[in-house]
């Protein structure tokens, strides 16, 4: 009988059609803020050298603020601190024309990239005319977003504590909800399941990347009858960073008699961890960064940042 069981529940588990999907959010995005080396906003100091007045060169880099952040660069018009990573705007004079020109730096003072932007009328340029500039910004913006996103991926690359140059870390934080044992025996069979996936497992929330936890809901199934009881056992595994930000979601619901979650789970538990494993690998593959261009993590805090906005599906 007990072989029959062990056969018969994965089957219904998998018939259930529950898994791998739904995962719910965007995780790659979120994933790129749990190791990326560069601060989450982009520093762009009013400039000195761009043949702008005080108020027009604020004027200015508020400008190319705002028009980063709408191609998805976090980005803030304010002096830049010592381990800020900075855009510096400057121009020069071509004839009766001014052209922009830009370069990125580092924290340590290391130039990334430069660029140059299109020629705009230098008279109304040194008048600080506001179409001018802001125009100027904007005709600057995508080509210094994909700059950006070079180089955060390729400063993601080339860092050893990056996810893209070692294995994810997982905590499993807790399972609750079950009744009997399946607390107990869904976390046990979980963590195996995803140590053999390959996910690291650690038992610090410091030392993990992303924490994962799992709920579980029964209730009573509307197909029951008076000769056949039966509940609805849904499992919901959130992942989310570090950080406390939500990566992703795999849920698992199920029909099952009481009698085969109380008071041992058992082989209901092996299945369900099997399959639930498959799918929080799944969610933590989608959030790490891969070797493309990305943009700058998502912006915490400043003005003219806003939140990534996340990828067409």
């Amino acid at each position: 009988m007990n072989r029959y069981l062990f056969l018969l529940v994965p089957a219904l588990l998998v018939g259930c059609g529950t898994l791998p999907q739904p995962f719910l959010g965007r995780p790659g995005r979120e994933g790129a803020v749990l190791s990326v080396p560069p601060p989450p906003v982009l520093i762009i100091p009013p400039p000195h050298d761009a043949l702008l007045g005080n108020s027009a060169s604020h004027l200015y880099a508020n400008d190319l603020a705002k028009a980063l952040v709408a191609e998805d660069v976090p980005s803030i018009m304010r002096p830049a601190g010592k381990f800020d990573w900075r855009l510096i705007a400057r121009a020069k004079l071509s004839g009766d024309q001014v052209i922009p020109t830009f370069t990125i730096m580092g924290p340590t003072g290391k130039v990334y990239g430069q660029s140059t932007g299109a020629a705009v009328s230098g008279q109304a340029w040194s008048d600080g005319n506001a179409a001018t500039l802001n125009a100027a910004a904007t005709s600057a913006a995508p080509d210094l977003a994909q700059q950006l996103g070079t180089i955060n991926a390729s400063v993601q690359q080339s860092n050893p504590r990056s996810l893209e140059n070692r294995p994810a870390r997982a905590l499993l934080a807790q399972v609750s909800g079950a009744p009997g044992d399946g607390d107990h025996a869904l976390a046990l069979d979980v963590r195996r399941d995803l140590a053999q996936l390959g996910v690291v497992l650690v038992e610090h929330k410091q030392d993990a990347d992303f924490i994962i936890s799992g709920v579980v809901k029964v209730s009573p199934s509307p197909h029951q009858s008076a000769v056949s009881e039966s509940d609805i056992v849904e499992l919901d595994w959130l992942v989310h960073s570090q950080s406390g930000a939500f990566i992703g979601k795999v849920s698992q619901l199920h029909d099952l008699a009481p009698a085969q979650v109380a008071p041992y789970w058992g082989d209901v538990a092996v299945a369900a961890a099997q399959q639930a494993a498959l799918g929080i690998k799944q969610v933590i593959v989608n959030a790490i960064p891969k070797r493309a261009v990305v943009p700058l993590a998502a912006a915490t805090s400043g003005e003219s940042a806003k939140p990534v906005r996340p990828p067409a599906p």
